[in-house]
């Protein structure tokens, strides 16, 4: 089975990630399979499992969730076409090449924090689209990402160009030091 999680950054480039056989941890962790070195994703967020013809995704107890098509989940099986959130990264699930025709998403920012019981299933909206617009400074994404681990309104982040952005501060505080 080939399996591959297909993210787009907000100029609608788009990224492919490879998933093996076994089991990959997605986290911001060094030690991750897939690294999202993000604040608002955790050390090790969730784990994906490939084996035979099933793949699932189970969260790891992170402290802002993992979700698949707008319900936070604990454990469950994906299908080609639903779409997992971890953080502020949305990625599509294809499998065997299905669906062929992926597009951008992005997540409502504006959500109304609620209380949630244990065992009930909380949604985050997602919306077809590509993001709006991207942070053009590193300031900008700090600034950003800093909004969104407080659950605030972080607007529109890309997360690659939050990566490459996080690349250029520790380079920047190394050079200082």
């Amino acid at each position: 089975m080939d399996v591959k999680l297909v993210m787009f950054k907000s100029d609608g480039a788009r990224k492919d990630f490879d998933v093996a056989d076994g089991l990959t941890v997605v986290g911001r962790g060094e030690d991750c399979g897939l690294r999202v070195p993000l604040l608002s994703v955790s050390r090790r967020h969730c784990e994906l499992t490939l084996a035979g013809d099933e793949f699932r995704v189970k969260d790891l107890g992170s402290s802002n969730g993992t979700y698949v098509n707008n319900k936070r989940i604990t454990e469950v099986v994906l299908n080609p076409g639903d779409r997992m959130v971890v953080g502020p990264v949305v990625f599509t699930v294809q499998i065997d090449g299905e669906p062929s025709d992926i597009q951008p998403a992005k997540i409502k920012t504006k959500a109304e924090p609620k209380a949630v019981a244990k065992g009930e299933e909380e949604e985050v909206e997602l919306e077809l689209a590509a993001a709006k617009s991207t942070p053009t400074t590193v300031d900008d994404v700090a600034a950003a990402l800093a909004a969104g681990a407080g659950g605030e309104d972080a607007g529109e982040v890309d997360p690659i160009s939050a990566l490459e952005a996080l690349a250029a501060v520790s380079k920047k505080k190394k050079e200082a030091k």
